[in-house]
């Protein structure tokens, strides 16, 4: 009885928890409105379902994403500087558009040759992810256990596996590491799929994303609030442009120190930062989401990925003490492959794009930085009967699309048989 109340309190939490809409979600937390920029916020879920009885952890398979960075490229600081500094050279900007600027001028200044970097925040978030795994599963962590670590050749991700591995070793200094990064792996670490690459955006597909946006921009109070002449910016100035990379700096700010001192959030309100949000999100889900516009076919770009993970772990779980493989990535591979495994009904086709947020399909609830997706592996006691797995999506049990045996739990038989026959069947010249 015990263990039916413990899971049934842990359901209810769980689903609380996850049954806001994506308005009341971005309403309730702002920084969710930044998608891919919002920082790992840590395990809803804060106890897990106990194991079925006579079972516990033995190995661990995980696939995680570099924690927070600055922005990637040059240009995602220098467009909306460059923007409001010709305009505050003509005297075309208000005294909150003054403002601004100063601000956007001291991020920029801040992320000066760290584009890309991973920040003080996205180190702490790999270091508490390996403590709580540890926590979470110390069987699984005992003695001089084996830890093989992978990163792809980006140096934000080698810098979090450093950090993850780092939090494991403060609870148990004898772990027997290996990590490495090499080219070598980056073929299912972070496999680039140029042919399915090309069939993500076809021109009808883009008309359809480009018409979702139109009617999701709306420009002129924010223009208003930034410059004194109305002709200047309807003539002069790229407001999607500029709008765009405010939303990008004002999302990634909360994974800078900056945060501390600053926001940009005030630029918006609350139904201008829930339609740049809603812009992204289907971007998201158009580019490595099961979007049925474009035959659904983005998630087996992830396909090398989970073979290997199936591969890695039918040869670990033979071994009496296998410990973990542990293996750190990009965005780009965590939602495929959260959308290959069809976590949380994640990977359902929504043909119109309106209903992405009636439906639930929030890619903040997938990727945030620091996201990750850990196969939990336990064996029963007595060494005779089935091995089990769960699957925590960002520290939470999440669903697949099998019979449980019980709650989160499922046959790793099963978990196996299904995936692969799924990743069997792809063939991309099917799918054109």
């Amino acid at each position: 009885m015990r263990y039916k109340i413990t899971l049934l309190a842990a359901l209810f939490i769980h689903l609380c928890a996850t049954a806001q809409t994506p308005r009341e979600d971005i309403h309730a937390n702002i920084y969710r409105s930044g998608a891919n920029y919002y920082a790992y916020p840590g395990p809803i879920q804060q106890q897990l379902t106990p194991a079925p009885a006579g079972y516990s952890p033995y190995y661990i398979s995980h696939y995680g994403r570099h924690g927070s960075r600055h922005l990637i490229e040059n240009s995602d600081y220098d467009r909306a500087y460059r923007i409001l500094m010709r305009a505050d050279s003509l005297n075309k900007l208000t005294s909150f558009g003054k403002d601004v600027l100063h601000r956007v001028s001291t991020i920029r200044d801040d992320a000066r040759r760290r584009h890309g970097e991973l920040t003080l925040l996205g180190a702490q978030q790999h270091q508490a992810i390996g403590s709580r795994m540890y926590e979470r599963f110390p069987e699984v962590f005992r003695g001089k256990t084996p830890i093989d670590a992978k990163s792809t050749v980006v140096i934000r991700c080698i810098l979090s596996m450093e950090n993850g591995l780092q939090g494991l070793l403060r609870h148990n200094p004898d772990l027997d590491i290996r990590h490495d990064a090499s080219e070598h792996d980056m073929w299912y670490l972070n496999f680039n799929d140029r042919e399915l690459n090309k069939r993500k955006m076809p021109d009808d597909v883009k008309k359809v994303y480009d018409d979702f946006c139109q009617r999701h921009q709306h420009h002129d109070r924010i223009m208003g609030l930034l410059f004194n002449d109305d002709n200047y910016w309807k003539n002069e100035v790229n407001t999607q442009t500029l709008v765009y990379h405010l939303y990008k700096l004002a999302s990634n700010l909360q994974s800078t120190e900056l945060r501390h001192e600053m926001t940009l959030y005030d630029i918006f309100n609350e139904d201008e930062l829930y339609d740049n949000w809603l812009q992204t999100n289907a971007w998201w889900y158009i580019h490595y989401g099961p979007c049925p516009l474009n035959g659904g076919i983005s998630p087996y770009s992830q396909r090398n990925l989970l073979r290997v993970m199936i591969e890695e772990a039918d040869s670990c779980l033979s071994l009496p003490h296998p410990g973990a493989t542990l293996r750190y990535g990009h965005e780009v591979c965590v939602m495929p492959l959260v959308c290959l495994l069809e976590l949380d009904d994640f990977g359902r086709p929504i043909s119109d794009l309106e209903q992405l947020d009636d439906e639930g399909w929030a890619c903040y609830k997938i990727f945030p930085m620091g996201c990750n997706v850990q196969l939990i592996f336990y064996r029963p006691d007595s060494g005779e009967g089935d091995i089990l797995m769960k699957v925590l999506l960002n520290e939470n049990e999440a669903r697949l699309p099998l019979k449980a045996v019980s709650g989160p739990y499922y046959k790793w038989k099963d978990f196996r048989d299904y995936f692969l026959v799924k990743l069997n069947r792809f063939r991309l010249d099917a799918n054109e």
